[in-house]
């Protein structure tokens, strides 16, 4: 890849000067240590403005000139670009490639070099009588495909030295590397932006995906472990946060006790009333059980007519939440108007932070407690209709 920097020493290669004209010699060579200067300053630009505004200052410098505009190969004309000079030029104006000194140093691939403007008829008079200027050098941006001029006015007659132009030539060439580089980073800078929004889109998509997977994920699990019908916990549920608890439990010392509730008749009202009736009966149990029980307390729906409740205490407590159990019911059958009559039998067994017993065999232990009492509500109504 050719840098800025080779064409640098190219024009340095390329200008030979008498070494007996001791003055040039030494101008010509603080004009190449400029011009290298220049050069790292255009390697390092990223924008069309930038390289035009280093190549006008430099290029008045460089020559010693009174101006210097930056001309741009636009189709079939020349557009001024840019200027730096005593008095106002023609920037951001457009004249017709043919009609102006810029476009002909690009139609024919060389400088143009006018000691008198007023008497050489490339110059378009009428465009030049009203500015400062009196003599000229304008030099093409890329010789073999020219996409420019740089232009350098005096306002007084002048002819410029032989390496003023070449060196005025290498700040040309450097120039083209330049745009050309601007070119390719802009490109490389599109491409990196476009990718940049690509990746953006695409995390965005992911995230949303990931989003969407995470909620349906956390509703599969919220089902796994819920009853459909109560939206209690399900037997699934309730072990799971109920070994997670009483773990708890075991490193605080705190004690538990687990009730076994079932429902009372509920074979008998889905028979005589069908399992819509049976439902209902399910989903005003589990409804009573929370109104009872506080948030905290772990309730369950076991399965059928059966039900789990996971709460702090000891058997001090039971009768106590038996009670506010009772009382709930008796409210129900009282002003619920519902269509059988809700009854519920409950077992209780406590787990205290020692117990060996697993939570299933608790489990079994408040169960058969629940059998006991059905029992006794069962002999109550036989001695009772005796």
């Amino acid at each position: 890849m050719v840098t800025l920097q080779d064409h640098a020493q190219a024009a340095l290669l390329s200008c030979f000067l008498d070494p007996s004209d001791a003055p040039e010699i030494i101008q010509y060579i603080q004009a190449m240590e400029r011009l290298l200067i220049v050069v790292q300053e255009l390697s390092l630009a990223r924008s069309l403005e930038r390289v035009m505004e280093i190549v006008r200052h430099a290029a008045r410098e460089l020559t010693a000139s009174d101006g210097a505009c930056f001309v741009l190969k636009d189709n079939e004309s020349c557009y001024y670009a840019d200027e730096e000079a005593i008095a106002p030029l023609w920037k951001g104006q457009r004249f017709p490639l043919d009609a102006c000194i810029s476009g002909w140093t690009m139609r024919h691939r060389i400088p143009a070099v006018i000691t008198n403007v007023s008497q050489d008829e490339r110059i378009p008079w009428l465009a030049y009588e009203p500015t400062f200027i009196q003599s000229l050098a304008v030099v093409p941006i890329r010789t073999l495909d020219p996409i420019g001029a740089i232009g350098t006015y005096w306002a007084a007659q002048r002819e410029p030295l032989p390496q003023d132009i070449k060196i005025l030539q290498a700040l040309a060439d450097t120039t083209a590397v330049a745009i050309e580089n601007v070119q390719v980073y802009a490109e490389l800078e599109q491409r990196v932006n476009s990718r940049t929004v690509e990746l953006q889109c695409t995390n965005q998509k992911l995230a949303a995906e990931i989003q969407e997977r995470r909620v349906a994920e956390e509703t599969v699990h919220r089902l796994s472990l819920t009853d459909e019908l109560t939206k209690l916990h399900n037997r699934r549920g309730f072990f799971l946060l109920a070994e997670q608890q009483l773990k708890l439990a075991h490193r605080l010392g705190t004690a538990f006790n687990v009730l076994f509730v079932d429902i009372d008749g509920l074979k008998r009202i889905n028979d005589m009333q069908g399992h819509e009736a049976g439902d209902a009966v399910i989903c005003a149990a589990a409804a009573i059980l929370k109104e009872t029980f506080r948030e905290s307390d772990i309730l369950a729906r076991l399965g059928g007519d059966e039900f789990v409740v996971l709460a702090p205490g000891t058997p001090a407590d039971w009768d106590k939440l038996l009670k506010r159990l009772q009382f709930r019911v008796n409210q129900f059958n009282r002003w619920r108007n519902a269509p059988f009559v809700l009854s519920m039998s409950v077992g209780a067994h406590p787990y205290y932070p020692n117990e060996t017993k697993s939570l299933e065999e608790i489990l079994a232990l408040a169960d058969f407690q629940m059998y006991e009492q059905k029992r006794r509500k069962r002999f109550t109504a036989s001695s009772s209709a005796d």
